[in-house]
C-alpha cells in the first residue's frame, strides 16, 4: 500500500506490503528514492513485511532545510514505524541509507531487530570528501544538477553493468530529478557532518551483516576488507560482480544472502 503521511513537519511517501510476521525497512541511498527498491523488495516480501519511502529531500518526500542530519532521518524512520504500527524491525540502508540505519540503530537501539549495511560504512567523511560535496553543491546552487545525477549515479554500477542496467540507470535519474533540489543539498551537508559510527558499532550487540561489491567506485576492496576484519561478529558478502548497486547488479544473490541472514537469527531466536 502507497501512502503519505506527515513525520516531523514533512510529507514522507511511504510504501507497505503489510504482510509477514517480521518487517525490513528498506533505506535507500543519496540521488535515489524508495522506488529503486521496487524489485529487491518483491524478493523479499515472499517471507517478510516490506516497508520502503523516500528520505526527506528525495523522491516525493518533503524538505527540512537546510541540513539533514542522519539522526533527523533516523527520526523520520522511527515516525513511519509508528505509523505503519510497528514495534521494531530489520533495517537495511543502502549507501546514505546506511548512515540513517547506523543513527537509527543508535538513538532506537530498542526498534532495531538486525541491521545490515549495504554498500555502506560507519566511516565519516574523509577531508578530500567533505570537499567533494561542497563542490557538489555549488553545483547545485549554479544550476547543473543533472549534470551530478547523470555521472554520479552512472558510476554507483560497474562498468560491465551500465549497458545491461541502461534503462534502470535512466529510470533512477529520472527519479531523482523530482525531488527538490534543496532537498539534494540538504542531504549532502547531512551526510558530510555526520559521526564517525566505528565506536558505535563495535558495541552494537545485534545481528549485523555487511555486503560490498568487489567493483564499487565508491567504497574500495580495501575499505570493505578492512571492516571486515574490523567487526569480525557481522555476516559478510563480497558480490563479485557488483559495483554500488549489488541489489540491482546482483538482486537474487543480494536478496538470498540477506534472507537467509535474516532467518538464521530468527531460528536461533526460536
Amino acid at each position: 500500500m502507497e501512502f503519505f503521511t506527515s513525520c516531523h513537519g514533512i510529507p514522507v511517501f511511504v510504501n507497505d506490503s503489510q504482510k509477514g510476521d517480521k518487517t525490513v525497512v528498506l533505506l535507500h541511498g543519496y540521488l535515489e528514492s524508495s522506488n529503486v527498491w521496487e524489485g529487491f523488495a518483491a524478493l523479499l516480501s515472499k517471507e517478510f513485511r516490506v516497508i520502503t519511502f523516500d528520505l526527506p529531500g528525495n523522491g516525493l518526500s518533503g524538505t527540512r532545510l537546510p541540513e539533514h542530519d542522519m539522526e533527523f532521518m533516523a527520526d523520520v524512520t522511527s515516525a513511519v514505524l509508528d505509523v505503519c504500527g510497528v514495534k521494531s524491525a530489520s533495517v537495511t540502508g543502502h549507501s546514505m541509507g546506511g548512515y540513517v540505519a547506523l543513527a537509527f540503530a543508535r538513538k532506537y537501539f530498542e526498534r532495531i531487530d538486525k541491521l545490515c549495511l549495504f554498500h555502506s560504512t560507519p566511516n565519516p567523511d574523509s577531508e578530500e570528501k567533505k570537499a567533494n560535496r561542497d563542490r557538489e553543491i555549488e553545483l547545485i546552487e549554479a544550476g547543473k544538477r543533472e549534470l551530478i545525477l547523470r555521472t554520479a549515479i552512472s558510476g554507483m554500477f560497474a562498468n560491465e553493468n551500465r549497458k545491461r542496467l541502461s534503462e534502470v540507470i535512466e529510470e533512477i535519474v529520472e527519479n531523482a530529478a523530482v525531488a527538490e533540489p534543496e532537498g539534494t543539498i540538504a542531504c549532502l551537508r547531512g551526510m558530510k557532518n555526520r559521526d564517525d559510527m566505528n565506536g558505535f558499532l563495535s558495541s552494537f550487540t545485534k545481528p549485523l551483516m555487511m555486503i560490498f561489491g568487489a567493483k564499487d567506485n565508491y567504497i574500495s576492496v580495501e575499505t570493505a576488507e578492512a571492516l571486515m576484519v574490523k567487526f569480525p561478529a557481522s555476516r559478510n558478502l563480497m558480490l563479485q560482480n557488483s559495483g554500488h548497486s549489488g541489489f540491482l547488479e546482483e538482486a537474487e544473490i543480494s536478496a538470498s544472502a540477506l534472507m537467509e541472514f535474516l532467518n538464521y537469527e530468527l531460528k536461533i531466536k526460536n
